[in-house]
């Protein structure tokens, strides 16, 4: 399974850092605009593959998560399952989860698509955006996320000539917070 980027704080700065941030660092991450382009990206990409990208951005974890000491992929985990990433045909949906408190991307792919991709693609996927997170370029780290999931779903789940994707998932980008 896909991991992540980023270091784990420390339990009493955790919920300090994810207490500071808000909704409005998540549209100050990912304005209406950037929104809108991502959302072109995702629906892009999937006119050439079967699968579905869902884009979700963060503040902060809620409290009942750190209270747990659980970490981003726990909660990126979760919104796999609440919003139905899991529920599409060819079982090749992919989470892409930003938690700006603490600067972490998770991936969360499918069984039908992990299963074809190994621990080192995935690593190496999240180690090229790790400059632009880094850097708080959030918008250009998501959008190389979309391209680069959108490489592994064109290669394992090309579309045949004719073929369309039905649109199994909405492509606009979540933000919490």
């Amino acid at each position: 399974m896909p991991g992540s980027i980023g270091p784990q704080t420390p339990r009493p700065w955790r919920f300090i850092r994810h207490g500071l941030f808000g909704g409005r660092h998540v549209r100050r991450a990912i304005d209406d605009a950037a929104m809108k382009r991502l959302q072109s990206l995702v629906r892009e990409s999937e006119t050439q593959h079967s699968g579905e990208i869902r884009i979700v951005v963060e503040a902060g974890l809620p409290n009942s998560y750190l209270w747990k000491r659980l970490s981003a992929r726990d909660r990126a985990i979760t919104l796999f399952g609440k919003l139905r990433v899991w529920d599409t045909e060819h079982n090749n949906g992919v989470l892409i989860y930003l938690l700006l408190a603490e600067r972490r991307i998770e991936i969360i792919a499918d069984r039908g698509l992990d299963r074809r991709v190994s621990i080192i693609e995935w690593h190496n996927l999240l180690g090229d955006m790790r400059a632009e997170f880094a850097a708080g370029r959030f918008e250009q780290g998501l959008a190389a996320a979309v391209a680069a999931v959108g490489g592994l779903l064109r290669q394992h789940f090309p579309l045949a000539p004719g073929e369309a994707n039905p649109n199994e998932l909405p492509d606009v980008p979540l933000r919490l917070g």
